[in-house]
Order: C-alpha cells, then sequence, then structure tokens
C-alpha cells in the first residue's frame, strides 16, 4: 500500500506585515518534524508542496532536519483559502462593523469562525473569489494528484494548510456527504484543531484512499505546540 503524509505548514507570522512567512518557531518546529520523520525511517518518494511561502519554506525545514534532498515539487491545489478576504468579506457587512484596533489572536480566532461559516454556508457564494465548493474541488483534485503518485507502494510527503488538511479528511470519512450542515461540521471540527507541522497519514489502497491518522504531534512540546 502506498501512503500519503499530509503536513500542516510551521507556524506563520501572526501580526506581522506578511502572514506567509514562518516564524522562528515555524522553522524550529519544520526542523524538528524532519527529525522526528527520519527516525522512523520515513524516506519520501515525492513531496509536494503548496506554492506558498510558508509551504516552502517548511518543506525546506523538513528537509533540513531529516536530510532529505531538497527537491519537491509545488501543487497550488494545497494553497490555503483566502482567510483574510473570508474575513474581509465578513467585517465589511454593516452587522459585523471592525472593531477601532488590531484583533489579538483570541479576538481573531473568534472573528475567523463566524466568517469561515458564513463562507462554508453556501448563501454567499457570490461574495468570495473563491466560494467553499470551488475550494473543495481545488483541495478533491489535489488530494487526487497525491494518491495517484502514492500508487502501491511509493511515500508521498504534502505540506500545505489546515483548511485544505481538513476538507481533505472530512471527504475521506464521509466521501458522499451531501447535506452543507454536515460538510461544515466536519470540516470545521478537522480545522480548529490543526497543530503547526502535525501530520496526518493517508493509506492508499486497492479500494482508494482512506484516513489511518489525523493530527500526529508527538514531536513537539512545550512552546512548539501551536495552533496558529
Amino acid at each position: 500500500m502506498g501512503m500519503v503524509l499530509l503536513v500542516r505548514h510551521g507556524q506563520a507570522s501572526f501580526g506581522a506585515d506578511d502572514y506567509d512567512v514562518l516564524s522562528e518557531t515555524g522553522w524550529e518546529q519544520s526542523r524538528v518534524l524532519g527529525r522526528w520523520l527520519a527516525a522512523r525511517g520515513v524516506k519520501p518518494d515525492v513531496v509536494l508542496r503548496g506554492d506558498m511561502r510558508r509551504h516552502r519554506e517548511t518543506a525546506e525545514g523538513m528537509a533540513e532536519g531529516a536530510g532529505w534532498p531538497s527537491a519537491v515539487e509545488a501543487d497550488p491545489g494545497w494553497n490555503e483559502f483566502d482567510h483574510l478576504g473570508v474575513v474581509s468579506a465578513y467585517l465589511a457587512l454593516p452587522e459585523n462593523a471592525a472593531p477601532d484596533h488590531e484583533l489579538d489572536r483570541r479576538e481573531f480566532q473568534q472573528v475567523f469562525e463566524r466568517a469561515t461559516q458564513r463562507w462554508t454556508g453556501g448563501d454567499h457564494d457570490e461574495d468570495y473569489p473563491e466560494s467553499f465548493p470551488a475550494f473543495r474541488g481545488r483541495v478533491a483534485g489535489a488530494v487526487d494528484r497525491a494518491t495517484a503518485l502514492a500508487g502501491s507502494g511509493s511515500t508521498v510527503v504534502v505540506v500545505s494548510s489546515g483548511g485544505p488538511i481538513a476538507t481533505a479528511c472530512g471527504s475521506l470519512v464521509a466521501p458522499d456527504a451531501a447535506d452543507p450542515a454536515l460538510v461544515w461540521e466536519l470540516w470545521g471540527r478537522f480545522n480548529t484543531v490543526v497543530v503547526n507541522t502535525s501530520v496526518t497519514r493517508v493509506v492508499v489502497g486497492s479500494t482508494g484512499p482512506r484516513l489511518l491518522t489525523f493530527n500526529e504531534h508527538s514531536h513537539l512540546d512545550g512552546d512548539l505546540l501551536t495552533y496558529r
């Protein structure tokens, strides 16, 4: 059987001018993960990543820690959704006016959850450059490409973000889910708990891909355990 390891990127730079850059903690998380995987004999046949900077830097940190070759293939299907655009669309509504100060992490998380619930609800798709159904379709294509590369015996490591990983997991545990409320519930439950540089394993066999583990993060402790 083949194996796909879905890795969430290391901690990005919340509150900085450019969020899409790993923090010092994010770099260290990536190197620690690489050493942890190498110690367990993981030698990927293919390493894929989204084409966002935090994906590239996480892949670089992993390769440094593991001693893997640096060759990595970019697949933008693994990119995160435009979370700032989703939040901005929510705050643009008169009833949701943004406060007159910069949101701290706790406040941002509260707004983020309400904004993504609106985005995933299906009633306001025209407000977003990429609707939730379009996002799910994009990720589904990326999952198909990764699992095809895993074949019957290869190991594929994918560096992505919480949103795509949550989408992939929701589709794997409930592939026939049609109720928008259930789809959002699954996505939300996975997305809110994905740890930075956690590993989610998808086994690929004769019956297709199946979720084997979710959100492994035993390589992290103390200040290295982060969610945002």
